[in-house]
């Protein structure tokens, strides 16, 4: 209605105008017959009234069309019922450039879906030969043969960070929630990230209590760890750490803590670490960062229904924690 109201001011304007200016000129003819003046005044508004009535009803469904703001509601517009030629042109384009909408969405999808195939096949593809690798290399003890194997497990890290990237777009198939052992999986990861540990000279703690069991996903959950870990041990300066993994349980949540004592975080990108591709002041000196890390971190986090909480003081380390809540 206030569409049609502002789409007709300036023709109301205009006839308002056209009436007293017609009248005006009969005034100074010599026509001084207030009554029929006003007997005119008042039957021009009523032609006006009659039109502007029939204009309403006759594109109503266009303005309704053009007013509507809620793009979810694109097919009730559609199917909308019109009765001007004006308004059934508008809906017809609307019709096409839905179709072509819809049909370049799904062509996208499939493209996605393509890629996270291939990305998918790709990684499993290269894990292969590095297991045969590391096969090949079992039981040979020297500095060549340990770097081989370092080099070995950076690879395998990213990999799997590309994997769990392109699953992170279809999560919901690959979810399962189950109770986890807490302490358990921590000291998987640990075990996981043993030679990383010790070239590091990174000395891990897992304090976590042993009857903490918490609903989640193992395999995202051990992913989240993982991360933080490799973390841990990436921004530390060098020199023996340690690098403690702490359960604690408040306010009906229980929290897993990763404390380290690496190179800490600058305040100012405390705020931006969960952003995607942001490295900030760290990043730029290790030129391995991609900025990703702790984005896949907290997206999957988001999506476990855990929240994740991080505190840092430069020079003295850097503490993560994940808040579990506690099911009845």
């Amino acid at each position: 209605m206030k569409l049609f109201w502002r789409d007709h001011f300036s023709m109301i304007l205009f006839n308002i105008i056209q009436l007293f200016l017609v009248l005006s000129i009969y005034w100074m003819d010599g026509y001084s017959n207030l009554s029929t003046a006003l007997y005119s005044v008042f039957f021009g508004f009523i032609l006006l009234l009659v039109y502007l009535l029939f204009r309403y009803v006759m594109y109503s469904g266009l303005y309704q069309i053009l007013s509507t703001a809620n793009i979810r509601d694109l097919d009730e517009l559609i199917q909308m019922k019109v009765l001007n030629p004006l308004a059934s042109a508008l809906q017809h384009l609307l019709l096409q450039f839905y179709r072509l909408y819809q049909s370049r969405i799904h062509q996208l999808e499939h493209q996605q879906r393509d890629h996270i195939t291939f990305i998918n096949q790709w990684v499993h593809q290269m894990k292969t030969p590095l297991s045969v690798i590391h096969l090949i290399l079992r039981g040979k003890i020297d500095p060549e043969s340990d770097q081989i194997h370092d080099e070995i497990d950076r690879m395998g890290k990213g990999l799997d960070m590309i994997l769990y990237m392109s699953r992170l777009e279809s999560f919901e198939p690959d979810f399962h929630v189950e109770p986890v052992v807490l302490r358990k999986l921590v000291g998987e990861v640990i075990y996981d990230n043993k030679r990383l540990l010790i070239r590091n000279e990174i000395y891990p703690s897992n304090e976590v209590d042993e009857q903490l069991n918490v609903i989640t996903d193992a395999k995202w959950l051990r992913f989240i760890i993982n991360q933080l870990v490799t973390n841990a041990v990436k921004y530390s300066s060098g020199h023996a750490h340690s690098l403690k993994l702490i359960s604690d349980v408040r306010d009906h949540v229980i929290v897993l803590k990763v404390q380290d004592e690496g190179i800490g975080i600058p305040k100012k990108d405390i705020e931006r670490v969960f952003e995607a591709y942001y490295t900030g002041e760290n990043g730029r000196k290790y030129s391995e960062s991609t900025g990703m890390g702790l984005y896949l971190v907290a997206e999957i986090c988001k999506r476990l229904n855990h929240d994740i909480q991080l505190q840092s003081t430069v020079g003295e380390g850097t503490t993560v924690e994940i808040l579990f809540p506690i099911h009845p």
